[in-house]
């Protein structure tokens, strides 16, 4: 099953997509009652994809991401020389911003004041489907709802000269994520791929994690509560750089292609996407 979050005529709303039309679906697939993959009916009238906006197929009360967690990544970031990139001995999380988050299609917009490198980052992305604590690893795998894809933007100097990744990892416009989720994909099976303007910059297997979505969710949930629609990145192991005029494709087998274009900021008005998610947000209070 394949879960989308759209706007047409100014309403956001969940959809089924099948093939290149979406059924919408009155509600969320998180509400009490769904099943574990969210089972539910489109009310029949189908809306071509062509006509809507896609938008983050969720928006998450916690932000939950992780780093370093391939041995690739890790050596890269250490030839570079990052004191932090070791091997973890345990799963660790880290957050980031809903503020940042935009969807299939919308652009990364890069601030006026930055500089030096801006880099892509592809990610596997679970979603969770249910209030979970205290989990076991049954119960762990029981909550992942389905996956989507991230890409997780990086202002590299940024990163370097901050206390924090408050601006390098947060900036509006910075998380991508969509294009939507599948409810039956098996990332332990799948590759993932990034192209800039087509040529292919970085592949792996999106399996070969040092810890994987389980091994988090059990780690989090000792202290935190997951709730449903919270999102887990994954991590990368492989990085490109961008530059506006490119345009970014992540490709996750089983899952699908997550497409964005990079431009400069004009100084003069907020992104859409940025401006679309603060309604949203609005909306929910």
């Amino acid at each position: 099953m394949i879960w989308c979050r759209f706007t047409r005529n100014g309403r956001a709303r969940y959809g089924l997509v099948e093939g290149e039309t979406i059924s919408p679906v009155e509600g969320s697939p998180f509400q009490e009652g769904r099943s574990t993959h969210g089972s539910a009916k489109g009310n029949g009238k189908l809306i071509p994809l062509s006509e809507v906006r896609l938008v983050p197929p969720t928006l998450p009360t916690t932000f939950f991401c992780v780093g370093l967690n391939y041995r690739g990544h890790i050596a890269h970031a250490a030839a570079r020389g990052n004191p932090v990139a070791k091997l973890p001995a345990r799963p660790e999380v880290g957050y980031r911003a809903n503020n940042a988050l935009i969807g299939h299609e919308d652009d990364i917009v890069v601030p006026a004041d930055l500089s030096g490198p801006l880099e892509a980052e592809p990610e596997v992305a679970a979603v969770i489907g249910r209030e979970i604590r205290h989990a076991s690893r049954d119960e762990a795998k029981a909550a992942i709802f389905g996956w989507t894809i991230g890409n997780d933007v990086s202002a590299r100097a940024w990163q370097r000269e901050d206390r924090t990744l408050w601006r390098a990892k947060n900036c509006d416009t910075f998380k991508p994520m969509g294009p939507w989720i599948v409810t039956d994909a098996d990332p332990g099976e799948a590759t993932t791929t990034m192209r800039v303007n087509g040529v292919n910059v970085s592949s792996f297997a999106t399996g070969e994690m040092i810890f994987d979505a389980v091994d988090y969710i059990v780690e989090i949930t000792r202290y935190i509560t997951m709730m449903p629609g919270d999102v887990l990145w994954m991590g990368a192991d492989g990085t490109a750089p961008i530059a506006p005029g490119d345009t970014v494709e992540i490709h996750v087998t089983g899952i699908g292609t997550l497409r964005n274009r990079v431009v400069s900021q004009n100084g003069s008005a907020p992104s859409r996407a940025a401006e679309s998610n603060r309604e949203e947000r609005h909306a929910l209070r």
